[in-house]
């Protein structure tokens, strides 16, 4: 479920413009830590790798659902996908959910791509969309079927492998991460950054190639003024 929680900056002596730019940077371009903290030196910010890994923790979840929340209502046809992950060696499996406008509805990260595991995502997408969609979109994997069986009968199924490529393009900035990040270190660690990364990412990647550059400019600035009223930085004095 999306938190309705404000971040809470008491106790931090940065100011709330500093926190908010490093989470940026962190969620938005492939970066480091510590190439965020060299980012920062540059502009005459001086904070340590360690505190940036801190603030991605605490607020890079609470940036993301309060994104989340301004986000226009989620279209009714669901696309589903799963793609293994490797963490310390071992292959797990990302579900992703979009709608069809490519919005991220949700992600999992799982053990199996079984039925159990099939049943337990669309449980869990149901229950934070509070709705079931128009149709269902996915790939020919059986465990999907079993699913929709079970939890959704009466609505449409399409199995097609080339009518999800909704969600199957929706991987690909994961993926630029994980490579970055030389992958992930536990399944719980990559539920924690990319629950985070999928609600913050995708707010800054509008559809380019459908934009002329002047609508792309005022769409970014639209954005912008978004994430300086979920960050609570606007009215805020700007850092030296």
């Amino acid at each position: 479920m999306v938190s309705s929680v404000p971040p809470s900056y008491k106790g931090h002596r940065y100011p709330v413009e500093v926190i908010s730019h490093c989470v940026w940077l962190y969620f938005r371009f492939p970066l480091s830590f510590r190439e965020v903290e060299e980012l920062m030196l540059q502009r005459g910010v001086i904070v340590s790798y360690e505190t940036v890994r801190r603030w991605c923790l605490k607020f890079g979840q609470a940036y993301a659902d309060g994104l989340r929340r301004r986000r226009p209502h989620a279209g009714d046809k669901w696309h589903l996908d799963e793609v293994f992950v490797k963490i310390n060696g071992e292959r797990h499996y990302l579900w992703r959910a979009v709608d069809q406008d490519g919005t991220v509805l949700d992600i999992l990260v799982q053990s199996k791509r079984d039925a159990k595991a099939a049943k337990r995502f669309l449980a869990r997408l149901m229950k934070q969309q509070c709705r079931v969609p128009r149709a269902l979109v996915t790939d020919k994997l059986r465990s999907y079927g079993v699913a929709h069986r079970e939890l959704m009968r009466s609505v449409e199924h399409r199995c097609h492998k080339g009518l999800n490529n909704r969600a199957e393009n929706s991987h690909q900035p994961t993926r630029q991460r994980e490579r970055a990040m030389k992958g992930f270190r536990s399944p719980g660690a990559a539920q924690r950054f990319l629950s985070a990364f999928s609600g913050i990412s995708p707010h800054f990647r509008p559809r380019r190639h459908l934009l002329t550059t002047a609508r792309h400019r005022l769409e970014m600035t639209l954005r912008f003024t978004i994430w300086d009223h979920v960050t609570e930085t606007t009215g805020l004095p700007t850092a030296a």
